[in-house]
């Protein structure tokens, strides 16, 4: 058979006018030769067929590799030049062949075989080699594989760099109230409604919102949070919307997103709802009930998908009736609402809660848990604790600072501490100042009987100076030696 000249592809047979001539006369040799080099400069065995199986293209990488010259095997059929073939039928069925295993010279090759069609008719069947070893394939599946697992890992930090830090498994209670809160915690999760969570300072008021956000199906994306008391009122309506830019002076050329911006698809917590100026309560009403707002300074409007969970020490109810709270506001946001009950109404908690802090603070500079005798836990039961959760963890960080060994004792505790165990089961001082004089004389005679009545130690132990203990000691009555009456040691 006639040889067929690389660079075009063989026409079916019909009648050619002699405009077709000389457009066919006309055709760019710079052109075709640029094809040529195209084709010659793809990586692995390229092969064109005609439709009855005779190869019209053949290009140098596949050349090299059978040890043919690419301009020999021109004009013959497939099946003479390549083992294994089935460019031919592909010719014949018009159907693709896409990642097939060939065997060419012992190798187990990976390629494919596309029919080219012109008005529905296959003209030609257009043949590459991808991959010319099998074990190719095995290696990139071996890349891509680690690769994914490279991607997983990566979600998986954006997920904890994005999301929360604790979860409900993070609140750790004992009292049935707190359980039953954890439980309705669980349930505000599950729904898109606003969350309402009021509380004294310090009882855990963002470490549910957060455990909620995490238990929803929002946890993948960001958490947003901001303190409505921190943020002076001037600055806070550009902090919840964002501006654009030039929306007042000092703001950054390119603008800024706000915080309802940043939370879409996500959780925004507004901390200290109640201090929120009544001037933006309208706006958050109307973001609230819209879910779109517009920058400061801008006029595009701004759509997000975002849940919010706002947060209160002060009861909003005293605040609506002084007027300082709407109405309409305080009923879109309290659609769920969440009462911690502070720490001295669960006593229950205050020792899982220690020990949970203790090995938290502790997790990477003691090698054994650390343990509290029962006049450590007692003294702590009988605290009252006004600062809550926040107050027992600070109390035990200044425990750690100072401890030696690996049990904390009564007198490893802060003083005012010991007066809370001293005065366990006395009758309530009748004003603040005769607590304060109690708490003061009950500690400076356990650092007096802690040292054996050594003043310079008891006087470092309450740190104060010795001159000063003996004012105190004598104000108080105290010995001022282990002999004198009423000194005896227990």
């Amino acid at each position: 058979m006639e040889k067929v000249p690389q660079g075009r592809i063989p026409e079916e047979s019909s009648h050619s006018g002699p405009q077709d001539d000389v457009r066919n006369n006309e055709a760019p040799e710079e052109e075709l030769e640029l094809f040529r080099l195209i084709f010659d400069s793809i990586h692995n065995g390229c092969i064109v067929t005609d439709r009855q199986g005779y190869i019209t293209h053949f290009n140098r990488p596949y050349g090299r590799f059978l040890g043919l010259d690419p301009e020999e095997p021109i004009g013959k059929h497939v099946t003479d030049v390549i083992e294994n073939t089935r460019m031919h039928i592909v010719a014949r069925t018009g159907k693709a062949e896409i990642n097939q295993s060939q065997r060419i010279r012992g190798q187990d090759m990976v390629v494919q075989r596309i029919p080219i069609k012109k008005n529905g008719t296959v003209v030609a069947v257009f043949g590459q080699v991808m991959f010319k070893d099998i074990r190719d394939v095995r290696k990139l599946a071996e890349e891509l594989s680690l690769l994914e697992s490279k991607v997983e890992l990566y979600e998986k930090e954006i997920l904890s760099l994005r999301s929360t830090r604790y979860t409900l498994e993070s609140i750790i209670a004992r009292s049935t109230v707190m359980n039953a809160l954890k439980n309705e915690a669980l349930k505000a999760a599950a729904t898109q409604f606003p969350v309402l969570i009021s509380g004294e300072s310090g009882t855990g008021k963002e470490l549910f919102a957060q455990a909620i956000h995490h238990a929803s199906p929002r946890k993948v994306y960001p958490f947003v949070r901001i303190n409505c008391s921190a943020i002076p009122k001037d600055l806070l309506e550009s902090e919840l919307f964002g501006y654009d830019e030039g929306a007042f002076t000092g703001a950054k050329a390119a603008g800024k997103p706000g915080k309802f911006e940043m939370a879409h698809r996500g959780t925004i917590f507004l901390d200290e709802i109640s201090d929120l100026p009544f001037a933006m309560q309208p706006k958050l009403l109307r973001v609230l009930e819209e879910k779109e707002f517009e920058r400061v300074g801008g006029t595009a409007l701004i759509r997000s998908d975002f849940r919010l969970i706002s947060a209160t020490n002060q009861r909003l109810e005293t605040l609506l009736a002084e007027g300082a709270f709407r109405k309409d506001l305080f009923y879109r946001l309290n659609v769920i609402p969440l009462n911690i009950p502070p720490l001295r109404e669960r006593k229950e908690d205050i020792v899982p809660l220690c020990r949970h802090l203790l090995t938290e603070m502790t997790r990477e500079t003691m090698a054994t848990p650390l343990l509290m005798e029962n006049e450590a836990e007692k003294a702590l039961l009988a605290y009252h604790w006004p600062g809550n959760v926040r107050e027992l963890s600070n109390v035990l960080e200044r425990i750690l600072s100072s401890l030696e060994g690996d049990r904390i004792r009564l007198r490893d505790l802060p003083y005012y501490l010991h007066g809370s165990a001293m005065s366990l089961g006395k009758s309530r001082p009748p004003n603040l100042r005769s607590v304060q004089s109690d708490a003061e004389k009950e500690a400076i005679g356990y650092a007096l009987r802690a040292t054996n009545f050594n003043k310079a130690k008891a006087a470092r132990m309450l740190g104060i100076h010795r001159t000063l203990l003996y004012k105190k000691m004598k104000r108080y009555g105290l010995p001022i030696n282990p002999s004198a009456p009423g000194s005896s040691q227990k």
